[in-house]
């Protein structure tokens, strides 16, 4: 999961750093990810895992670092596996 959140941070952060230069726990948005951006990662994140982000998970928490990102499609996975 980790190498393809970093894949599609590649794709659609528009960082100014190298994806695998970023920490798992770094602030993306302290690195330059921007609204835009987020919006565009989760509606690939969205389709690479055929999940759908819940409105209370839309928010910039969810979508922090990596690791929150991980953290985030686990939960959405495992109650999607539940329900």
């Amino acid at each position: 999961m980790n190498q393809t959140i970093r894949d599609l941070l590649a794709k659609f952060g528009a960082l100014p750093v190298a994806v695998d230069q970023i920490e798992d726990d770094a602030d993306l948005y302290a690195t330059g990810l921007s609204s835009f951006a987020s919006v565009q990662l989760m509606l690939g994140i969205e389709e690479a895992f055929d999940i759908e982000f819940p409105d209370n998970l839309l928010n910039r928490k969810s979508f922090a670092s990596i690791a929150a990102i991980e953290r985030t499609v686990g939960m959405i996975l495992d109650g999607r596996k539940v329900a």
